[in-house]
C-alpha cells in the first residue's frame, strides 16, 4: 500500500500526464453526475420530508468514518470505508442525489484525517462519484423503482455494490500505474484479492438496512449491530497487527514494524530525491548487568533508555527495539534530518547520563552503525545489513559510532563471488591464479642478500590482477583463509627447496594471519611439509601482525610458541604501528621486528619517525632482535639504517617484487656485481 506522501505526489516522470487523467476524472464526475441526477429526478419522499429514517441512516454514515478502520489488509484503499453500506441503502430509499451527498460527505470527512491533498481529495471523490452513478445505473437497470425488498431488488442491489467496486477500482488502478508502474491488471488483482471480502460483506449488509430504514428508524438503529460488528472486527485486526509491529517491553517499533516505516520512509525519499538515515544501536556489556543485577533491573534498564530516546522525539523519526539491547533508529530529510553523524551523537548524549535503578547507579555504553539511503543501499534489507555492519566496525574500533563504508563488508556479494572464484582457484593444487612475488631482504652492512619475502599475487580469470589486501580482507573470515595459507607455504617451501639445490642459504619470510594461529593444525601442516621438501626450519621465518596477536592473545600465544620450539623464526611485522608492542617483545619468542615502511620512507625528512626508527632499532640490540626495515627506497635511507646498526632493508631500492625466474635472474646478477 502506497504511503500518504506519495499518494499525494505526483511521478517524477509525466506528472502533466498524470494531472491530466486526475483532471478528466473530474470533469467526467461532474458531466456524469449531473445526467445521473437529471434522470434520477427529485426523491419520492421530497428533499427535506424524508422519514427520520432516511436522516438516520445518512447520519450513521457520517459518523462510521469518525473513526476509520485502517486495516493493513487493505491494498488500494487506506482505509475499509464502512460508510458504504449506509450510502447503498440511501441510494435505493432515498434516491441518487441523497445517496450522492451522503457519500461525498463521509469521504471528504474521512480525507481530512488521512491528511489527503486538495487535488488527491478531488480526484478520490470524483472516482467514487463516477462509481456511484456506475450502481445507480446497475440498479435501475435491474431493479429501478421504490424499493419492496422483493428478490429481484435485493439482486440489483447486490449487483449494484460491486459494480462500485469495479468501477471505482478500475479508475485507482490507473492512476496507480501511471503513480508506481506496473501493470493496470496487476494493481486491479491486488485490490480483488484483498478487499473483495470485504467489499461483498459491507454490500451485502445493505439490503438489510435498506429494508430497516423503509420501515422504523428504530430498526435502522438496531441494524447498525452487524455494520458495528465489521467495524470492531475490523478494528481488533488493525490492534492485532499493530501489537505484532511492536515490542512488548518498551512498546517501541519491533524489527517488523520498524521495517514497514523504514519502507515507507524510502518510498518516500525516492520520490523527493532526500535521504534517510538508518542507525542500529547495540548496547556494551548489557549482558553483565543482567548477570549481576538480575533481568529485572536489565528490563527496567531498557525502558529508562526507551523513555530518554523518546524525549522529544521529533515528528517523523522512528525508534524500534529489535531485541534484546540492540535499538534502531530511522529518520528522513523529510522529517527534518540534517546530518546523520549528528543523529548519532545525539543518540550516544542519551546514554551518558547514569541510570539509577533501585538505588544502584549503571553506566551504559553502545555502539552505533550508520547508513544513509540512497548512499549506501536502496533497499531496506541492504540498508539494514549495512547498518549492522557498521556497527560491528565501531565495536572494533572501540569507538561511539561508524559511518558504514564497503571496506567494512566482508560478505559483499562482490566478495562472496570473488571467494567463490578463489576457492575453485585453490581446490586444486595444480590449478592457475594464486602465485607468490618474492622482494629481497638485504643485509646493510654487506650488502648480501640473507632471504626474501613472499608476497601473495592472484590473477582473476576476469578482473585479472586483484589487490592482496582485498584478497586476505575476503578470505580471512573464512575456511578460505586456511586453503589460501597452505598454498602459499607450499609454494614458499618449493621455492625454499630450489634456492637450496642452487646453492643459495636464503630464509623465506612468509605472513600468516589470525585463522591460522589460532588453529593447532598449522603447526602439524608446516612440520609435514617441511618435512615433504626436505627444508629447514630455520630457514623459514613466520611474520605477525599485532592485530593477529590482539585477536585471541591467549591461544595465539600458545601456537606461536610451539612454531617457535620446531625452529621457525618468530618475525613481528609492522612494529610500531599496534598498542601492545612492548608485551609482546617479552611474552613471545620473537626473533626479528620489522620496522613499518611509514616510518623508514621518510625519516631523512621527519625527526619524528628517525627517532622512531632509531629508537626501534636500539631496542632490538638490547633484546638481541634482529631489525628489518621496510620501505628503504633511496641511498639516503639505506646509509642511514646502516649508521644505525639495523640489521637488514628491504625496498625498492634495491628490487621490487618479482616472480620466481625473475627473482632467480636478478640474484644471480646482483652476486655477480657483489
Amino acid at each position: 500500500m502506497a504511503t500518504t506522501l506519495m499518494r499525494n505526489t505526483a511521478p517524477r516522470e509525466h506528472p502533466g500526464r498524470y494531472y491530466g487523467f486526475m483532471a478528466a476524472v473530474a470533469v467526467g464526475a461532474v458531466v456524469i453526475a449531473a445526467l445521473t441526477a437529471a434522470q434520477a429526478g427529485s426523491p419520492d419522499t421530497g428533499w427535506f420530508s424524508a422519514p427520520f429514517a432516511l436522516w438516520l441512516t445518512a447520519g450513521l454514515a457520517l459518523f462510521a468514518e469518525l473513526r476509520p478502520a485502517r486495516w493493513a489488509g487493505l491494498g488500494m484503499s487506506p482505509i475499509a470505508m464502512i460508510s458504504l453500506t449506509y450510502v447503498y441503502s440511501t441510494m435505493v430509499t432515498w434516491g441518487f442525489v441523497p445517496a450522492l451527498i451522503v457519500q461525498s460527505a463521509a469521504m471528504m470527512l474521512l480525507y481530512v484525517q488521512l491528511g489527503a491533498s486538495l487535488w488527491r481529495s478531488v480526484f478520490n471523490l470524483s472516482q467514487i462519484g463516477i462509481a456511484l452513478c456506475a450502481a445507480w445505473w446497475t440498479w435501475t437497470g435491474i431493479a429501478g423503482g421504490e424499493w419492496t425488498a422483493s428478490l429481484t431488488q435485493v439482486a440489483g442491489l447486490l449487483a449494484a455494490g460491486m459494480v462500485w467496486s469495479v468501477v471505482s477500482t478500475a479508475q485507482v488502478s490507473l492512476a496507480m500505474k501511471m503513480r508506481a508502474g506496473g501493470s493496470w491488471a496487476d494493481h486491479f488483482w491486488a485490490w480483488f484479492r484483498s478487499e473483495w471480502a470485504l467489499r461483498a460483506t459491507l454490500t451485502a449488509i445493505s439490503p438489510l438496512l435498506a429494508v430497516a430504514a423503509s420501515t422504523s428508524w428504530w430498526l435502522v438503529a438496531v441494524s447498525a449491530i452487524p455494520i458495528f460488528s465489521v467495524y470492531r472486527i475490523l478494528q481488533t485486526a488493525a490492534r492485532r497487527e499493530e501489537q505484532a509491529e511492536r515490542d512488548p517491553l518498551t512498546g517501541l517499533l519491533n524489527r517488523k514494524g520498524f521495517q514497514q516505516a523504514v519502507e515507507a520512509k524510502l518510498v518516500d525519499a525516492g520520490e523527493t530525491n532526500t535521504a534517510v538515515t538508518v542507525m542500529i544501536l547495540d548496547l556494551d556489556r548489557f549482558a553483565d548487568v543482567n548477570s549481576a543485577l538480575g533481568h529485572d533491573v536489565g528490563d527496567k534498564l531498557l525502558l529508562e533508555l526507551a523513555d530518554r530516546f523518546l524525549a522529544d522525539k521529533p515528528l517523523g523519526k522512528q525508534i524500534a527495539r529489535l531485541g534484546g539491547d540492540e535499538f534502531a533508529f530511522a529518520w528522513s530529510e523529510l522529517d527534518g534530518m540534517t546530518d546523520p553523524l549528528e543523529c548519532a551523537r545525539e543518540i550516544r548524549a542519551r546514554l551518558d547520563k547514569a541510570i539509577v535503578i533501585d538505588d544502584v547507579s549503571i553506566e551504559i555504553d553502545g555502539s552505533v552503525g550508520i547508513v544513509v539511503y540512497p548512499d549506501d543501499g536502496k533497499d531496506f534489507q541492504t540498508l539494514f545489513r549495512h547498518a549492522d555492519i557498521a556497527m560491528d566496525e565501531s565495536k572494533k574500533r572501540a569507538g561511539s559510532y561508524a559511518r558504514y563504508a564497503p571496506e567494512f563488508d566482508h560478505h559483499s556479494p562482490e566478495r562472496l563471488i570473488l571467494l567463490g572464484d578463489l576457492r575453485r582457484a585453490l581446490d586444486h593444487p595444480d590449478a592457475p591464479g594464486v602465485n607468490l612475488f618474492y622482494q629481497p631482504q638485504v643485509c646493510l652492512a654487506t650488502g648480501e642478500v640473507i632471504g626474501a619475502e613472499a608476497l601473495l599475487r592472484y590473477h582473476h580469470p576476469e578482473r585479472g590482477m586483484v589487490n592482496p589486501a582485498e584478497i586476505i580482507e575476503t578470505a580471512e573470515h573464512s575456511s578460505v583463509m586456511r586453503m589460501l595459507t597452505e598454498r602459499v607455504v607450499d609454494i614458499a617451501l618449493r621455492q625454499l627447496r630450489c634456492w637450496n639445490d642452487a646453492g643459495y642459504r636464503l630464509r623465506m619470510a612468509v605472513n600468516v594471519s589470525v585463522r591460522d594461529l589460532q588453529s593447532p593444525e598449522f603447526t602439524d601442516y608446516l612440520t609435514e611439509r617441511m618435512d615433504a621438501y626436505g627444508v629447514d626450519a630455520s630457514r623459514l621465518q613466520l611474520e605477525i601482525t599485532e592485530s593477529a596477536l590482539m585477536a585471541d592473545p591467549r591461544r595465539v600465544v600458545d601456537n606461536v610458541q610451539c612454531l617457535s620450539d620446531l625452529g621457525l623464526g618468530i618475525s613481528l611485522d609492522d612494529f610500531g604501528t599496534g598498542f601492545s608492542s612492548m608485551q609482546h617483545l617479552r611474552r613471545l619468542p620473537v626473533t626479528e621486528i620489522k620496522i613499518d615502511k611509514m616510518f623508514v620512507t621518510t625519516l631523512i625528512d621527519d625527526p619524528d619517525n628517525a627517532a622512531i626508527v632509531s629508537s626501534t632499532i636500539d631496542l632490538g640490540r638490547a633484546l638481541d632482535v634482529a631489525v628489518v626495515a621496510e620501505g628503504v627506497e633511496d641511498e639516503k635511507v639505506r646509509k642511514q639504517l646502516e649508521d644505525w646498526g639495523c640489521h637488514a632493508g628491504q625496498g625498492w631500492h634495491f628490487a621490487k617484487p618479482m616472480s620466481a625466474d625473475d627473482f632467480d635472474r636478478w640474484l644471480h646478477l646482483h652476486r655477480g656485481n657483489s
